[in-house]
């Protein structure tokens, strides 16, 4: 899986990319037909204090899966994203099997 990292406005650290890899490739061994990952990292231009954003788009075979959170910090919104992810993807994952058994039904009759 190929990994994209954009950071718009500011350059992020070793340690947050380092990071941010290492909760993408947690994606992967849960979906392994992922063909590539963006990850998207900006500053939002508000007063408060939660002006750090974390977008993720998973390339899969079929539909994109995204995910974008707004947080305090760049790794507490990456988190958030990665957790929305794995429940997209078990909900795929589940919709697939229920698609599988389905066919094997209908192939029975």
């Amino acid at each position: 899986m190929k990994l994209k990292f954009q950071s718009l406005d500011f350059t992020a650290s070793q340690e947050l990319t380092d990071f941010l890899q290492s909760k993408i490739e947690k994606l992967e061994h849960l979906y392994d037909e992922i063909i590539w990952s963006e990850v998207c990292l900006k500053l939002d231009k508000s007063d408060t204090r939660k002006n750090k954003v974390c977008e993720i788009r998973l390339a899969i075979p079929s539909n994109d899966l995204l995910a974008s959170a707004q947080c305090k910090t760049f790794e507490e919104a990456a988190a958030q994203c990665v957790e929305a992810l794995e429940k997209q993807i078990k909900k795929r994952k589940t919709k697939i099997i229920g698609k599988r058994k389905d066919i094997a039904e209908i192939k029975k009759s």
